[in-house]
């Protein structure tokens, strides 16, 4: 008699063979095309504020596991991708403890405290931003210009201070960059959120090999559009300024602080693109993205319950 052995577990019952070190591996080999754009743009120093962000993530997880006594997880790569997207929101100015004080605060406070991978409710990286925005306003708000962006200047310098686009449209100032100049990423702003072109390449990776939900993005990307276009700014201009496209294929869709079910996604992406257009349109700060990620993290537990499907067979209880 031929003996087979039968295997009882929960749904869901479909598996594939991919493990959380491979995902996020894969989301580092999507953004080397954005950690290029930066080196080309602002030179030697953005490769340095990458490698101190990385290795302050990787070295801060290891030791709080260790002083924890938990299994050191470092290989897994989730403590890379913090420090790494943390590096690419960075002005190309700030000083190198800055990276390596937002990194250590992210892994620290931002997941460690929570238990590790899978139980931190808010976006490490955006934690880590956002303490060193709210610790140190004018280093985290001085940016520069690389000078081949700007043809009409008459200097030799390799860089030039300014604000950003957005942060010029805030000001009330007209803003008559070219769009291809604003695609290739040959402008002021962070690290990594210059370059549409390199962010939309390390984006289609990911959509290609199923490792992040297009409803997210999409979902995003489209509000801001039509949120534009009903406010009056010119939507173009909204989607290549700024960190946004960083935003919306590599913050918004993290595995742990989005909402699991499909619905659920996408209107975390449409939540994502109100907030960051009203913060943009009528807030303070000329950028809005960071912070609309981090508020639509709170809200990720109710988007789970409110659109979880119904399970197969229930029977709803009258009264």
């Amino acid at each position: 008699m031929l003996e087979t052995e039968v295997v009882v577990s929960a749904s869901p019952h479909i598996r594939q063979g991919v493990t959380t070190e491979r995902i996020m591996w894969m989301v580092v080999i999507s953004l080397l095309p954005a950690v290029f754009a930066s080196i080309t743009f602002f030179g030697g120093r953005a490769l340095l504020i990458i490698l101190c962000s990385v290795f302050s993530a990787v070295l801060t997880e290891a030791a709080v596991e260790i002083l924890l006594k938990r299994p050191v997880t470092v290989k897994d790569g989730s403590a890379a991708v913090t420090g790494l997207l943390l590096a690419l929101t960075l002005p190309p100015t700030v000083p190198l403890i800055l990276p390596v004080l937002g990194a250590a605060f992210a892994i620290a406070i931002g997941k460690q405290i929570f238990g590790g991978l899978g139980f931190n409710p808010l976006n490490p990286a955006l934690i880590g931003r956002a303490f060193l925005l709210a610790s140190w306003p004018d280093l985290m708000t001085t940016w520069k210009w690389p000078a081949a962006s700007l043809t009409w200047l008459e200097s030799q310098a390799d860089a030039v201070a300014g604000a950003t686009v957005l942060g010029l449209i805030k000001e009330g100032t007209t803003v008559q960059l070219p769009f291809l100049q604003m695609f290739l990423g040959n402008m002021s702003g962070s690290l990594g959120e210059t370059s549409a072109l390199a962010l939309l390449v390390g984006g289609l990776f990911l959509l290609a090999y199923q490792i992040i939900d297009w409803r997210i993005p999409v979902g995003y990307l489209g509000t801001v559009i039509l949120m534009a276009l009903l406010v009056g700014e010119n939507p173009l201009l909204q989607l290549l300024a700024g960190g946004l496209i960083l935003g919306a294929f590599f913050m918004a869709t993290d595995y742990v602080t989005t909402p699991v079910t499909p619905k659920g996604r996408l209107i975390f992406g449409i939540g994502c693109g109100l907030l960051t257009m009203l913060i943009r349109k009528y807030g303070g700060f000329p950028e809005g993205v960071g912070y609309s990620i981090l508020l639509m993290n709170v809200a990720t537990p109710l988007l789970d319950r409110w659109t979880i499907p119904k399970r197969f067979g229930e029977v709803k209880a009258n009264g």
